[in-house]
């Protein structure tokens, strides 16, 4: 039998203290299904214990790779002995980086066949780019019966635009074209820090691989990957900002650490335009002191570095508590504001218009029990409910479980009136 879980939530406390961010839950799914590449144990540290890490680590076992957990946060992968090029473990679908295997299996085996991926269901996530660059490197490519196959004798360099910037699709195709023959250039690649940190990954374990953060990625492909070496995964962005923008709702005061100051700017000049906060950066943290009832502002969500769409969630509910009126756009996907049902039940005023949402800020939100639809929709709820007035339930926690590891703990400890209990 499955245990449900919910949140409760007792509104209305600032939120005080340090939090210590965990590594990057896109990171961490991209350099898993990496380590496939790799003959000989490599060593990851910092990474996130969450349920998209816990499934891709089982599967690699399945696919007959060894995973040795050494801590809390490192785990040793020895994929030397990779006997499988299919794969289709349990829960394997409830994910959208499953597809990360397919690229890396091709790359090792010349083969992948993977079920279908799942994940959050905010609007359509064509795989198009992925397909045009594992057939321009020479492979056959289907996405039928419930599964994605791809094929090749052999892989070889070459030229690849992807016609619209994914982030999916610049990691796959990275990943196949790290042992491919010859050179092979990515044009119009997306920019995020999580696609520098599998290059550096990468690179650390033999590849040769250049523009990491650029537009233009350029990889020369290899004969083999090999291990004994050890990676920290990168902070994760959004994690942080999660918490940066729950010191703004609560006008609390959160030193968030083992960040990059950097990875944050265009959250930080946000903050700053409502303003509500005040910021203080240093090397490796930066503190948010909420201290006034927010400004209303304008986000448009875009493609590193412009702000990230898996923070806008978190904003709008920052800005339905904002004086006057603000303005969301959605610019990477179709449907994104399934959430905003939930806000309306605490009382927010919101009007989607397709990819734009206008919001009315109130005084306060309301408790009322709300559903999570998806992973950073779940964040944007909990955050909700510690700025509302009385009591918020929150259900379906299997979203925030995929991406936040110790999400309710960490509130805890800043102050926040929050159980997690069975239903």
């Amino acid at each position: 039998m499955i245990t449900k879980e919910k949140l409760v939530i007792n509104g209305g406390r600032k939120l005080k203290g340090e939090v210590s961010i965990h590594g990057s839950k896109n990171a961490a799914v991209a350099l898993v299904a990496a380590a496939i590449l790799v003959e000989g144990k490599v060593i990851i540290e910092n990474l996130p214990k969450i349920t998209d890490v816990c499934i891709l680590l089982d599967t690699l076992e399945d696919l007959g790779g060894v995973v040795e957990h050494l801590g809390h946060d490192t785990v040793s992968i020895d994929c030397t002995e990779i006997n499988k090029s299919k794969a289709d473990k349990n829960d394997l679908n409830k994910m959208r980086a499953s597809y990360y295997l397919v690229g890396a299996l091709l790359g090792r085996t010349h083969s992948a066949e993977v079920i279908f991926p799942g994940g959050c269901n905010f609007g359509a996530r064509p795989i198009d780019q992925h397909k045009k660059g594992f057939e321009a490197l020479g492979a056959t490519f289907a996405a039928v019966g419930g599964y994605i196959t791809a094929k090749a004798r052999r892989l070889i360099g070459t030229q690849i635009y992807f016609d619209k910037i994914s982030v999916g699709a610049t990691i796959n195709v990275m990943l196949a074209a790290t042992l491919a023959d010859g050179m092979t250039v990515l044009e119009n690649a997306a920019r995020e820090p999580h696609i520098v940190d599998l290059a550096n990954f990468l690179n650390m374990m033999g590849a040769d691989i250049k523009g990491a953060g650029t537009s233009v990625i350029r990889i020369r492909g290899v004969e083999k990957l090999s291990g004994g070496k050890t990676y920290s995964v990168v902070p994760d962005m959004i994690e942080a900002g999660t918490f940066m923008i729950a010191a703004a709702l609560t006008r609390g005061t959160i030193t968030v650490r083992n960040i990059i100051p950097e990875h944050m700017e265009s959250l930080t000049v946000k903050l700053n335009e409502t303003g509500a906060v005040s910021i203080e950066e240093g090397d490796d943290y930066i503190t948010v002191k909420g201290n006034r009832r927010p400004k209303a502002v304008l986000v448009q969500t875009l493609e590193y570095p412009g702000f990230p769409t898996d923070l806008q969630p978190q904003m709008v509910s920052l800005l339905a508590i904002a004086e006057g009126q603000g303005t969301v756009i959605e610019g990477i996907f179709d449907n994104r504001f399934q959430y905003v049902d939930q806000l309306l039940q605490m009382g927010a005023q919101i009007r989607v218009e397709g990819r734009t949402a206008l919001i009315t800020g109130v005084s306060k939100l309301i408790g009322s029990p709300i559903r999570a639809m998806d992973l950073r929709a779940a964040a944007s709820l909990i955050l909700s409910g510690l700025a509302a007035e009385g009591t918020t339930m929150v259900y379906n926690l299997e979203y925030l479980d995929r991406g936040y590891e110790g999400f309710v703990q960490k509130l805890a400890e800043l102050g926040a009136d929050i159980k997690r209990i069975e239903e």
